[in-house]
């Protein structure tokens, strides 16, 4: 597979860094804000990040790459925000990818946001973003993707874009967005094996919820769900609790957030996921690794984070549908239990 250059920008942990090293690429330069994950950043893949702050980036000193990268913040456009749009500071953020793709003209880019983005305002928000995108010279390309359809068990929507630019783009109809692997999850059965799988055998102690939380999800399931007895809800499952009270069992996860109620996710009703969990439900490799003595910042870290094997997979259509090719040395390939 050929190898190409890219950037990272509001790079996070490293979700999308690793998904496109996964398929050859290098990264040359890197931008995030969050010291906590900076720290993360540079203790995983021993590269320090090369910028904090998107404002303050000169396009002179980002070296000259084939494929931009950027997860820019989503708050403005989240359900769970004030949906602001591009009219809130980070929104704003947007046009200084722009003026980076204006100045670098990079071969083509992946952009990430939640799938509300293309509501916020009667979708004005994303018909301005796309415009912006397509004057830049890239044919754009779009498309709401779930987690489950790439192996994990968490059902996570998010709005990838990508775009080509316009001198090596193919027809629209001749390429699309993949929207799902082979390790798809259908059933109920699948759903439930692939969380089981995740699953850590002896988490200790300090996850578990309350008595009287679990107390209280068990009366929540059986008034909302008309169940007898809680015991016969199937194992492994994850207890839902939304913006409302209402708690539902489910074989798969619910969104990972990065702010939400403590126990808003509580496998089998009895406890909170732990570090190692919330990372393989983002699909990251094993090696990768946060410190789990701060769950409350680990909790933030993997709720701002991407699905490594739903961009995996995105990341193999684009290289294959394009020559993105250097001649530089590859980087070490990024294997995850879903990855095609």
């Amino acid at each position: 597979m050929s190898n190409f250059r890219f950037i990272d920008l509001f790079s996070g942990i490293g979700g999308t860094r690793a998904a496109y090293e996964g398929v050859g690429g290098e990264c040359v330069f890197s931008c995030e804000i969050n010291e906590d994950a900076q720290e993360v950043y540079k203790a995983n893949w021993d590269d320090p990040i090369h910028e904090n702050d998107i404002r303050n980036v000169d396009s002179d000193a980002v070296p000259d790459h084939d494929l931009l990268l950027a997860c820019w913040p989503c708050p403005s456009f989240s359900q769970m925000g004030k949906l602001d749009g591009l009219e809130d500071e980070r929104g704003m953020l947007f046009y200084h990818i722009v003026q980076l793709l204006k100045e670098k003209k990079p071969k083509a880019f992946m952009l990430e946001n939640v799938k509300n983005l293309r509501f916020v305002k009667g979708g004005e928000a994303y018909r301005t973003v796309k415009n912006a995108l397509e004057k830049c010279g890239y044919t754009v390309f779009d498309e709401v993707l779930n987690a489950l359809n790439f192996g994990l068990p968490q059902h996570r929507e998010r709005l990838i874009v990508v775009g080509i630019r316009n001198d090596i783009a193919p027809d629209k109809d001749e390429f699309s967005l993949p929207t799902e692997n082979r390790a798809k999850l259908e059933t109920d059965e699948e759903k439930r094996e692939a969380l089981a799988a995740i699953l850590e055998d002896n988490p200790d102690k300090r996850y578990f919820a309350s008595e009287k939380v679990q107390k209280d999800r068990i009366e929540a399931v059986t008034d909302a769900e008309g169940i007898d007895d809680a015991e016969n809800i199937p194992e492994p499952s994850v207890w839902h609790e939304n913006r409302n009270g209402k708690v539902t069992p489910r074989p798969y996860c619910g969104t990972l957030r990065a702010s939400s109620s403590w126990h808003y996710l509580l496998i089998n009703g009895k406890r909170n996921p732990t570090v190692r969990e919330l990372l393989r439900l983002q699909g990251f490799p094993e090696w990768f690794k946060i410190d789990d003595s701060n769950r409350s910042r680990a909790r933030r870290l993997t709720g701002n984070t991407i699905p490594v094997p739903m961009v995996h997979t995105v990341a193999k259509a684009l290289v294959n549908e394009i020559d993105l090719g250097s001649t530089r040395k590859q980087s070490k390939p990024v294997e995850t239990a879903t990855s095609e």
